[in-house]
């Protein structure tokens, strides 16, 4: 995985030079296999980040099932704002991998002044997105919500509505941090998110909740929004005293000034390629989005067996994935930075040998586990967890169809 001759490595110094001892193939080798700026470590904190999210979602559909069984389908309405969301996440937050990642051609400062700048950008645009949900409220929930649970859910979709804003805060945050290789950040985000929720909804929505507290699916989705911004809130506040005890730590640019600060120009940079993967989730969820809503319009058994499959599918099935995805993205990032460095800024349609192909190592991981889980719940798992979520025979079928 490292190359024998280190007369290719780069030694640089922060300034106007890379920050770190680069490899042509992304790698440092005199980390240990498990630290975070390696892929085993990457991998564990990027587990332990995705698990949480997914852990809570399946256990908050079990509260709400115990509130009211009929509501647990406009649970699905914050999945769907998130869909929209996503859109908004996946344009710049998606650049940041070989941008934000190019530890090879930028400096930590300036690395450290595009992350800024997603995250302002980001936040002002989730903030946004979230106004607009609350002046459609009406209108989303026609779209995506049962006609027999739409007035109930109006309330519902409001408070939800500022998911979007807590979305684009974490992800930029993840993004960014992740990029430059501490995926810790987004673990403590996880955690945090986790804790508190589990806390809050233990007093106030769950079996076991505070005596004079009558709980409502409202409820639920205030705490989650609270959590969720707190989470994301502090996420950022950590990510700032860690960059900024970097920079103190480094010695300043050749010309004594920092350069660590979001900048129009950084934005620049960013907006590029990340107008390609915007465009491309644009279509992707707009047509999934189509599709839900020809689903939501079939009836409530149709619309909660979506919302069951959706559980199970980022639930059990998508953890894997998305952290093996994460951390194959930053070290292709910082392997597409390394590589273009070695073969000249200035060529044009350099080729790639084998040997610098690293994704698909990732790709055969996620195969092996992948498949094995797909077949279980296919001839077995499928109905049995989506009565166990639901509590209806009808909905458990049309789930393992799906």
């Amino acid at each position: 995985m490292l190359p024998k001759d280190d007369s290719n490595v780069k030694t640089t110094t922060l300034g106007n030079e890379p920050d770190e001892q680069v490899y042509p193939d992304g790698y440092d080798k005199h980390r240990k296999p498990w630290s975070r700026r390696r892929y085993t470590g990457s991998l564990i904190f990027n587990i332990g980040a995705f698990v949480l999210p997914a852990l809570y979602g399946t256990l908050s559909k079990l509260w709400v099932a115990n509130i009211d069984s009929s509501m647990v389908v406009t649970t699905d309405a914050y999945t769907y704002i998130g869909v929209v969301a996503e859109v908004l996440n996946e344009g710049l937050p998606r650049a940041s991998w070989n941008i934000i990642g190019d530890s090879a051609n930028r400096s930590l400062s300036a690395r450290h002044g595009l992350s800024y700048t997603l995250i302002i950008i980001q936040t002002v645009l989730g903030l946004i997105m979230s106004v607009c949900f609350v002046a459609a409220a009406q209108q989303f929930a026609d779209a995506f919500v049962p006609a027999s649970v739409q007035e109930a859910s109006l309330t519902y979709v409001r408070i939800s509505a500022f998911s979007a804003l807590s979305s684009a805060i974490e992800t930029a945050v993840a993004a960014a941090t992740r990029a430059l290789d501490q995926p810790d950040v987004p673990l403590i985000i996880s955690s945090i998110k986790f804790a508190v929720n589990i806390i809050l909804d233990m007093i106030f929505i769950s079996k076991f909740h505070v005596k004079g507290v009558t709980p409502t699916i409202n409820t639920q989705a205030a705490t989650q929004l609270a959590c969720n911004m707190t989470a994301s809130i502090a996420g950022l506040v950590y990510f700032v005293i860690l960059t900024f005890r970097q920079r103190r730590a480094a010695t300043r640019n050749i010309d004594g000034s920092d350069t660590a600060r979001p900048t129009f120009a950084a934005l620049k940079v960013l907006a590029r390629p990340g107008s390609f993967t915007f465009t491309e989730s644009a279509v992707r969820n707009a047509l999934y989005l189509w599709l839900v809503s020809g689903i939501v319009a079939m009836g409530s058994d149709y619309a909660t067996a979506w919302g069951v499959l959706n559980t199970i599918r980022w639930g059990l099935i998508m953890v894997p994935v998305q952290a093996l995805e994460a951390t194959s993205l930053t070290f292709v990032g910082h392997a597409w930075g390394a590589w273009r460095r070695l073969v000249g800024l200035d060529a044009r349609r350099p080729t790639a040998t084998s040997k610098q192909l690293r994704a698909l190592v990732s790709c055969l991981i996620g195969l092996a586990v992948e498949v094995p889980l797909c077949l279980f719940l296919s001839f077995y798992g499928a109905r049995r967890f989506a009565h166990y979520i639901s509590g209806s025979v009808p909905v458990s079928l049309i789930t393992e169809k799906m």
